[in-house]
């Protein structure tokens, strides 16, 4: 499974829009999105896409672990990628992350802001169609993957929608939040369905939890020191943008990432060191790493810190710049 295949490339037009639309599922759009949303659009947004993102995609992928449904075969299938081949295939997280990002960014922002609702519906739409074909185009998923992924998103969004205003009131002002956002995501994560061999949906349920569970606290943290923890001061979709404000924009974004980044390498650094001392194995050591007692604290450590950064200390870090 670790051998890349040959294949030759016909069409480099398709070829590099599906495997950029496949990159919109993953951590580098995770980490880049979510937090310029928070930075530049709307903090309310940003609040209710982490909230409907760290369900969908633990509902996900939890399935694919209960479900074990297994990949297309390859060959016939020629497989793009390597790393998630590990992974069962039913339901597409992909799918699941796309429809529930893109359409709870629509939903949260048609009533906010002042731009046609055919746009923005057919933005999102087209959004997660690119990433659901990248999903087919690079051999990951079967067609029932990807529908199902998508409808599973999209019944939950259904269901959480009427919930979301009550949700969120209660992360901003419980003063249980901050236990409730760091226990509850712990337990799910030691708790996790095991397998047979190793995969990697472990580690990357944890580092989604991980995130939404740091930035929730970060949110709760916020509110309580009477931080505008409604709406952002940035951006409005639709409106014409000066350029001193797109200056701003990109500056809050840039120095926002920088942090971030920086952040999740001393903190990863730190919490390998500690654990490889702990239980007597050096960093680079890949098996230890995978080890339940190693994989949950040190990804979940790490980006809780980046979650709690990118809501608390890069906003102060803009506001001493002078970028707000």
């Amino acid at each position: 499974q670790g051998c890349a295949q040959k294949y030759i490339v016909k069409n480099y037009f398709y070829y590099y829009l599906f495997k950029f639309s496949a990159a919109l599922g993953e951590e580098i759009f995770y980490i880049t999105f979510l937090p310029f949303t928070y930075w530049n659009i709307d903090h309310s947004v940003s609040r209710r896409m982490i909230i409907v993102w760290s369900i969908v995609m633990y509902i996900g992928q939890v399935s694919k672990d209960i479900l074990k449904w297994p990949r297309p075969l390859s060959p016939p299938v020629v497989k793009l990628e390597m790393r998630t081949n590990a992974e069962y295939g039913m339901p597409s997280t992909h799918a699941m992350a796309a429809t529930a990002i893109s359409f709870s960014f629509f939903i949260a922002t048609m009533n906010q802001y002042k731009y046609p609702f055919e746009l923005g519906l057919a933005a999102a739409f087209v959004f997660s169609t690119l990433v659901c074909l990248s999903r087919l185009y690079t051999g990951m998923h079967t067609v029932l993957d990807v529908i199902g992924g998508a409808l599973i998103s999209a019944v939950l969004l259904v269901l959480l929608y009427p919930a979301w205003d009550t949700i969120d009131h209660l992360l901003l002002t419980s003063p249980f939040c901050p236990l409730f956002s760091i226990v509850v995501p712990l337990v799910l994560c030691y708790n996790y369905p095991k397998l047979d061999y190793y995969s990697p949906t472990r580690g990357d349920t944890t580092t989604i939890l991980g995130a939404a569970a740091g930035a929730t606290v970060g949110f709760w943290l916020n509110n309580q020191c009477a931080a505008s923890a409604h709406t952002g001061t940035g951006v409005q979709p639709g409106l014409p943008l000066a350029s001193s404000t797109v200056v701003f924009v990109l500056a809050r974004f840039f120095t926002g990432i920088l942090v971030v980044l920086l952040t999740r390498w001393l903190m990863k650094s730190a919490v390998l060191g500690v654990l490889g001392y702990r239980y007597q194995f050096p960093m680079g050591d890949l098996q230890a790493r995978r080890r339940l007692e190693v994989e949950v604290p040190y990804k979940f450590v790490t980006y809780s810190c980046v979650g709690l950064t990118a809501t608390v200390l890069v906003p102060l870090l803009h506001q001493l710049l002078g970028l707000m």
